[in-house]
């Protein structure tokens, strides 16, 4: 059965946090306030544990993760940490097919801490890996400055998910009405693309073993290996198969245009739920098994699942 590494469920622990706070990120009611965006209005029904259970039947792992453009792990520890634990506690309790990815405070860089959450377990359970915002590792400076975070994984031989981080006001059109896509389409996009690259050229060489996904497909940075190669950059035709490339909100033809840049083997399915359904490549039954079964099992050290 399939994996979908990139969900996201808010449980009652999490929105419980998000409404006690009367900053930004919050929740009045079920309307979100974050900064940078405007008010979104949260449909309870997609995050109804039930409803998710009967869509995620066909599935033999779905993970779930903190949803990071709200920028809760960039708050100050005494503000990050509460929301965190909420989140922490209640994904490590939800019944199978759910698993999750870990979080943490960026704001004070607590490797111990981490440590202690990576290796919680519950009912036998325990987290997947680290979820990072991609604002967080997207230069030299960053990579550094989490580089005791990514060393805590390669401990634990457990992978990295980099995920869009906040989107604030200074990256989105001055004086523009901005549609309510924007943030998804431009920053996050942008976000993606830079932190691939970082990877490559700061972080690779500092962690050799650690294995990373990036969510939906890097912002198709790998696209740009033509120009790369022609500013003197180096690395085209070679694929590191320790980094990963999740599918969410793409659809067949980037899914086809990533395969032909580095192969089938780094691609694996998400589908950002409840936001996004994970996308059919349309390239056959062999190349679906590989990217929603063998590179996630890969990807997260685990045996294929013969459910």
């Amino acid at each position: 059965m399939t994996v979908d590494v990139h969900q996201h469920l808010w449980t009652p622990a999490f929105v419980d946090a998000l409404r006690r706070r009367t900053a930004a990120p919050r929740l009045d009611g079920w309307t979100l306030h974050t900064d940078g965006e405007p008010p979104y209005r949260v449909d309870p029904a997609d995050h109804d544990l039930a409803a998710r259970l009967a869509l995620n039947s066909d599935l033999a792992l779905a993970l779930v993760s903190l949803s990071s453009p709200l920028g809760i792990e960039s708050l100050p520890p005494e503000e990050a940490w509460p929301i965190i634990d909420a989140y922490h506690e209640d994904a490590l309790a939800l019944p199978a097919p759910f698993g999750a990815w870990a979080a943490t405070c960026l704001s004070e860089i607590d490797p111990g801490r981490l440590a202690e959450s990576l290796d919680t377990r519950h009912a036998g359970r325990g987290f997947a890996g680290l979820q990072l915002p991609a604002t967080a590792v997207r230069d030299a400076a960053g990579l550094a400055g989490v580089a005791p975070l990514l060393d805590a994984l390669t401990e634990r031989d457990l992978p990295l998910f980099v995920h869009p981080g906040p989107a604030p006001e200074a990256e989105e059109p001055e004086g523009a009405g901005v549609p309510g896509w924007w943030p998804a389409v431009v920053p996050y996009v942008q976000q993606m693309h830079a932190a691939w690259y970082a990877f490559a050229a700061f972080g690779r060489a500092r962690h050799p073993r650690l294995r990373v996904c990036f969510s939906l497909l890097a912002g198709l940075a790998p696209l740009h290996s033509e120009r790369l190669a022609n500013r003197g950059g180096e690395g085209r035709g070679q694929v590191d198969p320790g980094v990963f490339l999740e599918t969410s909100s793409y659809g067949p033809r980037a899914i086809d245009a990533i395969i032909r840049e580095l192969g089938v083997d780094v691609v694996v399915s998400g589908s950002d739920q409840p936001y996004a359904t994970a996308p059919d490549p349309g390239l056959g039954d062999a190349a679906w098994h590989a990217i929603a079964v063998t590179n996630p099992n890969r990807l997260l050290n685990r045996k294929e699942s013969r459910q």
